[in-house]
C-alpha cells in the first residue's frame, strides 16, 4: 500500500450516518473489487458533520486504474452516487500520502472486516488518532528522524498499529477527484484502546491538528 488517501468530508447536518449506512452496504467490497482497499471510515468525535476515511492503493498508476474502474464503471457507484452525494456538502479535502519509510505504512495483518449482513451498530472498542502537521516544504530526512527518535516511541507506548506518512508529490492522475496540491504534510495515525490513550496522543502534537475518530462498524482499521 504505497499510496494512501486521507479523505475528509463535510456532511449535511444529520446526514453522516446515512452516508455510513450506504458506504458500508455498497462501497466497501465494490471498491476492493476494483483494486483498492478502504482501510477505515470514521465519525469525527469533535465534529458531528465530518466523515473521515482512509483508502489505499499499491501505487500511483494502480490508483488511476482503480478509480477509473470504480467511478466510471462500477454499478455500485453509478447506481448510488446521487444518494451518496446528496449527504455531503464538500468532499475535496483530501491528502495524497505515501509511507515515510517502506515499513511505516498501516499494518492490517490479522484484521477482518465484519460482514455486510451483520445488523446494528456495535459499540466501538477502540479509537483512531490522526495527527496532521502542515509543513513549509517536503518533510526532510532530519524531520522524519527527529519524529522517529523522539515522538514515535511514545506513540507506540500508547497506541497500536502506528503509521506515519508524508505527502505523495506525484501529480493527481484522476483529477475528477481533487486532492490538496501544493501542500506538504506529515501525518501519523494509530489505534488507541481508550480515551486516555487518545488524549495522550493529542498531547504529543500541541501545535498540529489531531483528529479523534470513532470507527464505524465495518471499518477495517479499528
Amino acid at each position: 500500500m504505497n499510496v494512501i488517501e486521507l479523505r475528509r468530508y463535510v456532511m449535511k447536518p444529520g446526514r453522516r450516518d446515512d452516508l455510513i449506512d450506504l458506504f458500508e452496504r455498497e462501497f466497501l467490497e465494490s471498491q476492493e473489487n476494483c483494486g483498492m482497499l478502504p482501510l477505515g471510515h470514521y465519525r469525527d468525535m469533535d465534529d458531528d458533520n465530518s466523515f473521515v476515511w482512509f483508502r489505499a492503493f499499491s501505487g500511483v498508476e494502480s490508483r488511476k486504474r482503480a478509480l477509473e474502474a470504480f467511478y466510471l464503471e462500477s454499478p455500485a457507484w453509478l447506481e448510488n452516487r446521487n444518494a451518496a452525494n446528496d449527504t455531503m456538502v464538500d468532499s475535496d479535502n483530501v491528502l495524497l500520502l505515501r509511507p515515510a519509510r517502506p515499513e511505516s505504512g498501516f499494518d492490517v495483518s490479522g484484521l477482518r472486516r465484519p460482514p455486510v449482513s451483520a445488523n446494528g451498530q456495535s459499540a466501538a472498542s477502540s479509537f483512531v488518532a490522526v495527527s496532521i502537521d502542515v509543513l513549509p516544504s517536503a518533510a526532510s530526512e532530519e524531520y522524519i528522524a527527529r519524529f522517529e527518535n523522539g515522538v514515535l516511541p511514545r506513540l507506540r507506548a500508547i497506541a497500536d498499529r502506528c503509521a506515519y506518512f508524508v505527502t505523495e508529490e506525484s501529480p493527481n492522475t484522476f483529477p475528477r477527484l481533487p486532492v490538496r496540491e501544493g501542500e506538504f504534510c506529515f501525518v501519523a495515525a494509530g489505534v488507541c484502546e481508550n480515551l486516555a490513550a487518545l488524549d495522550a496522543w493529542r498531547s504529543e502534537f500541541p501545535a498540529g491538528e489531531v483528529l479523534r475518530l470513532l470507527p464505524a462498524r465495518r471499518s477495517l482499521l479499528r
